[in-house]
């Protein structure tokens, strides 16, 4: 899906800036809160580790939520979102406890009948190994798929219709696009994707070359 995480090559947002050397990781306590409870809200929700899945529930968000809460208040609405699909905590049941909390007495919604994915990965970490060869080698001209699916993708917009030529051949890794829907790992050949700025926006874009890495069925050959 193109959400508003898929934000490369879209004007408006001004320069990217260096974070200054001495930014701490967490610039408030509650931050720290927050990256904890995303990260154990995930692990609940998914019956494991599935880091698609996460970045599948930021995508989902509203604006609102996505940007007006931070970072890491972005990856604490994640975390709740991903326990209310799988009916681990009912839709709107933290905001009903907040109001609580704060002595307004709203009732908390009912939970919706277990939805929690039946998932487990098939090996540590999204590595994995394949039998057959890769479709690509280093050297080839390859364009990027115009497809976009209703789901989660790492095909990033700007490089959809592409083409680019093919700069190293990764290890196979778990595909995100099955991956992040409990549809199983999917596992295919990454590769690193030289593109021309000028290619992916226009002659007016200053030259210079990026590189992305995309997944086999990403891909298809260019002539």
């Amino acid at each position: 899906m193109d959400g508003l995480a898929d934000l490369g090559g879209t004007p408006g947002w001004g320069p990217v800036h260096p974070p200054p050397p001495d930014e701490p990781v967490f610039a408030e306590p509650w931050q720290r809160r927050a990256f904890a409870l995303a990260i154990l809200s995930g692990r609940v929700a998914s019956g494991g580790v599935n880091t698609d899945a996460f970045r599948h529930a930021l995508e989902r968000l509203d604006r609102a939520a996505y940007f007006d809460d931070g970072y890491y208040g972005r990856w604490l609405n994640g975390g709740e979102l991903m326990l209310a699909d799988s009916s681990i905590l009912a839709p709107g049941a933290v905001d009903a406890r907040a109001r609580n909390l704060r002595g307004e007495h709203v009732p908390e919604p009912p939970v919706p009948e277990p939805a929690r994915p039946d998932y487990a990965p098939t090996a540590p970490g999204s590595l994995r190994s394949l039998d057959t060869a890769p479709a690509f080698a280093a050297g080839d001209r390859v364009r990027a798929r115009t497809t976009s699916v209703p789901g989660h993708t790492r095909l990033p917009r700007y490089a959809r219709g592409r083409t680019g030529v093919v700069q190293a051949v990764r290890p196979a890794s778990v595909l995100p696009d099955t991956n992040a829907h409990f549809r199983g790992e999917n596992p295919q050949y990454v590769y690193s994707v030289r593109f021309d700025s000028r290619e992916l926006w226009g002659a007016d874009a200053e030259p210079f070359a990026i590189t992305v890495e995309m997944y086999e069925s990403y891909l298809e050959a260019a002539v």
